[in-house]
């Protein structure tokens, strides 16, 4: 009997001994599944694989990271990669905002229309008091975000006509993504949204069951939206699109604090490295990207000022709408960021009239 009890004693001692292991004790996995939507070849793609890189490198193999394009993990559906990831079926991921605000909402604050003034206004959103609130939000989440990276700021494709006023979407269909603001902000157009995967719109544009797209300019060149007749851009910078370097935080805590510090590092080079990618050739100014475009054929429209106005004042009551859903303390902060950059960058300027 004394065995016997001995023995259980020591079963229990055992496991607890187990549920109380430190999580950096744990064994390493051998291959950590890292999940994007675009494919290698993108800012977004580039960025990330340097990141995979940088980690094996620098932690000699024991953090080994595959890279998984296409939102492949979740079937396609790039709507359903953070909680996949939230979940530990994705272990780590650089993300988009849009994607990921069926989950958390306040990402859409990037998403209200015409509420950024250019990268310096991004910028100071995601590296001030709303770019720190919103990682707070993703740890609430079971997830570790680690540094702002940038997909860029959404232009407009489409195969039937120059579009320079709310009047030239009328009844045009637009593939947008899995958010409801979008459909909003297309509707209040006057154009026909349709909510679908990007493996699907690639599909609709080239059957042409829909006449457009929205998506940065790099999205535009790296697939060539132009050979699915695609022959009309309008530049209207109207949303913004930033992506965020994450771990699911089991994954995150099962390494040792110096392995984190080596990932963190390692995501924040990566990151910066991206943006400056993203940003390339993807100014509203003339460069090689641009330049190419109208050497294949494509119309690009810039919209004048005033042109320009006509859109935000058409979208006003959609902007005023999801103000209230993002939560008005939060979106007035990023009203406030945007408005310090436009005056900043206005007392910058040089004085022409010398």
């Amino acid at each position: 009997m004394l065995n016997q009890g001995w023995r259980a004693l020591v079963g229990v001692a055992l496991a607890l001994a187990a549920v109380a292991l430190p999580a950096a004790a744990r064994p390493y996995k051998a291959e950590y599944a890292l999940s994007i939507m675009p494919d290698a070849g993108t800012p977004w793609g580039k960025g990330t694989q340097l990141w995979a890189d940088m980690v094996r490198e620098r932690t000699h193999g024991r953090i080994n990271i595959r890279l998984h394009t296409g939102a492949s993990l979740v079937g396609g559906d790039q709507t359903r990669e953070f909680s996949a990831l939230r979940q530990g079926v994705i272990d780590m991921a650089v993300g988009s905002t849009i994607n990921w605000s069926s989950a958390i909402p306040e990402f859409n604050v990037f998403s209200l229309p015409f509420l950024l003034r250019g990268c310096r206004s991004l910028d100071a959103l995601t590296q001030g008091e709303v770019g720190r609130e919103l990682f707070r939000r993703v740890e609430e989440q079971g997830v570790v975000p680690l540094a702002w990276g940038e997909n860029g700021f959404r232009q407009l494709s489409n195969s039937r006509r120059p579009i320079r006023a709310p009047e030239d979407m009328r009844g045009l269909r637009f593939r947008v993504v899995g958010s409801l603001l979008f459909n909003d902000i297309f509707t209040a157009l006057g154009a026909v949204p349709t909510q679908m995967t990007w493996n699907d719109a690639m599909r609709a544009l080239r059957a042409r069951k829909i006449d457009g797209q929205e998506n940065p300019i790099t999205v535009f060149n790296n697939v060539r939206l132009d050979t699915l007749g695609q022959r009309f851009i309008t530049v209207w910078d109207y949303v913004a699109d930033p992506i965020v370097f994450s771990v699911n935080r089991q994954v995150w805590d099962s390494w040792t604090p110096q392995d984190r510090d080596i990932v963190r590092d390692a995501a924040i080079e990566a990151a910066r490295f991206e943006v400056t990618l993203a940003r390339e050739d993807a100014m509203s100014g003339g460069s090689a990207a641009w330049d190419d475009l109208a050497a294949r054929g494509v119309k690009v429209i810039r919209l004048t000022p005033e042109q320009r106005q006509r859109f935000v004042d058409a979208t006003r009551p959609v902007y005023a709408k999801w103000k209230a859903l993002v939560g008005r303390d939060l979106v007035d902060k990023a009203e406030a960021a945007v408005r310090d950059e436009v005056t900043t960058a206005k007392l910058n300027e040089p004085d022409v009239r010398r």
